[in-house]
């Protein structure tokens, strides 16, 4: 999810800059709304689980692309089922771009002995250099961002009006659990915010187990909203563009707020934002990291998925008081 988002803000200046241009964006039919409303933009969907499945679903899904009349190819993804559908559209003589994802930049960053400890290219800005390989320029430097989405009557009867209220996003959970704020941790913030009448505080998540974590969460607190489960995906969207701060782990929910342009506040625990996979313009002070000093292997992993012995309590070293004066002076 966070993969597509980071290609929104990138596809919204490409159409901007280049107005005589139309973009297909091709993905699962899950992430059309994240381009409803941009310009020049038709949205195909790829049906994964009949028509497009396996290898011969690739070349249906070629053929169907074909049919579009494509003249380029930017590969945003760059995994095996983009690489060969991107091969056939070079084979029948399109021009063709791959976003290079610097897995070599990424593995010295994140290794333990020989660590090269600095920033990588963002993966927003990687995108920007597939288009400028297919001859298009895109500026990123004054990006703009979508209105604030006009809210259904349905989610405001589940919200209520946002009149003078703060409305805090938290998104609490990640794929890997070296990603994930300690729970307890979590509750604490959560209760803290929660002391304040002003805000509004709405918690996202999915499936059985963090729906009831987060019914925990939200226990005999008026105002903390678990929306996991409540809301079509399409309405999440429109609320988190109303948010006045998001509060993410290194996951999809930052790159989605971010898109929207809502400030976003990260957490991170074995992933790092020097990784290239920090919000979009958000503010490098924005991304709350493990202490290195005590953790110093920190980066461990690109994605969260590699486990070190010794590692698993680096997010406590995120000092609760900390981040609640970070939430509470970005919603000055």
């Amino acid at each position: 999810m966070g993969d597509v988002a980071m290609t929104v803000p990138v596809i919204r200046a490409f159409v901007e800059q280049n107005p005589n241009v139309k973009i297909t964006f091709v993905s699962r039919p899950f992430f059309k709304p994240f381009f409803d409303g941009i310009p020049n933009v038709s949205f195909f969907a790829v049906d994964v689980k009949k028509r497009h499945k396996g290898f011969l679903g690739l070349l249906k899904l070629y053929s169907d692309l074909k049919k579009l009349n494509i003249d380029a190819v930017a590969d945003l993804h760059n995994v095996l089922r983009s690489q060969i559908i991107r091969i056939l559209f070079f084979l029948s003589g399109k021009k063709v771009a791959a976003t290079d994802k610097g897995r070599a930049e990424k593995k010295a960053l994140t290794r333990a002995e020989n660590k090269i400890f600095q920033p990588v290219k963002s993966m927003v800005q990687r995108h920007v250099d597939t288009f400028n390989t297919l001859g298009f320029n895109v500026d990123l430097s004054n990006p703009k961002f979508p209105e604030k989405a006009v809210l259904s009557k349905e989610i405001i009867e589940i919200l209520g009006e946002k009149q003078n209220f703060n409305w805090i996003g938290i998104a609490p959970f990640a794929q890997y659990e070296s990603k994930v704020y300690p729970l307890d941790l979590m509750q604490k913030v959560i209760d803290e915010l929660a002391l304040n009448a002003s805000n509004k505080i709405f918690l996202f998540g999915g499936g059985n187990k963090e729906i009831e974590l987060l019914n925990q969460f939200s226990k005999n607190k008026e105002n903390v909203i678990n929306l996991a489960g409540k809301i079509p995906f399409q309405h999440e969207l429109q609320l988190i563009s109303n948010l006045d701060v998001m509060l993410s782990m290194d996951s999809g929910n930052a790159h989605i707020a971010a898109m929207l342009g809502v400030k976003v506040i990260t957490l991170w625990g074995a992933t790092h934002p020097f990784a290239g996979f920090a919000p979009f313009n958000q503010p490098l002070e924005n991304c709350l990291t493990s202490d290195r000093e005590q953790f110093p292997l920190l980066p461990t992993s690109v994605y969260g998925n590699k486990k070190v012995a010794g590692y698993e309590d680096v997010m406590r070293t995120i000092a609760v008081e900390k981040l609640i004066e970070k939430i509470n002076s970005n919603l000055e």
